[in-house]
């Protein structure tokens, strides 16, 4: 069962990507696996931007580049996989500029309202972590949680890790 955990940075603008990188370091040392993670800001113009951590336009495109090149390969032969392969690849990387992946977009604006330009949030849907690993290196790192799926004692701990060396 996937856990969601969304984190408000109020005082650091790079706060959200600080914790991110963080957490693909422990994600390349198996302590999480991360299935989305999305950064939040709020730009000048008063608008939420989002910055994906999955890229889905390139695995499209490569995805469709394959398919297109397998199924042109089949049917048309040489010449054809050439043409298959960029009409798949064109398809592909429409399909994946228009889909979404993980943590509703729309949910990520709605609690992002109370972002202001100098602030930044980050929302990680996890898989599964080592909780108390995952806690210890994420200590000091800022931030107050706005939603999360965990049980009340471990989102207690998370919080007060966030904010130690705030209070010091």
């Amino acid at each position: 069962m996937n856990t969601l955990i969304a984190i408000i940075f109020k005082h650091e603008e790079f706060g959200a990507e600080k914790a991110l990188h963080k957490l693909r370091a422990l994600e390349s040392e198996y302590l999480i696996d991360l299935e989305d993670a999305v950064i939040a800001h709020r730009r000048d113009d008063g608008k939420i931007k989002l910055t994906q951590s999955v890229d889905l336009t390139s695995m499209g495109a490569w995805s469709g580049a394959l398919w297109g090149s397998l199924i042109g390969l089949l049917f048309t032969g040489p010449l054809g996989w050439l043409i298959a392969g960029s009409i798949g690849a064109g398809f592909g990387a429409l399909a994946g500029s228009t889909s979404d992946y993980g943590i509703d977009d729309e949910f990520i604006k709605e609690l992002s309202d109370e972002l202001e330009p100098c602030c930044s949030a980050l929302f990680i849907l996890v898989r599964q972590m080592t909780e108390d690993k995952v806690i210890d290196e994420l200590k000091g790192a800022g931030g107050t949680i706005i939603k999360t799926s965990l049980s009340k004692d471990v989102e207690e701990k998370l919080q007060k890790a966030l904010q130690n060396e705030q209070a010091a």
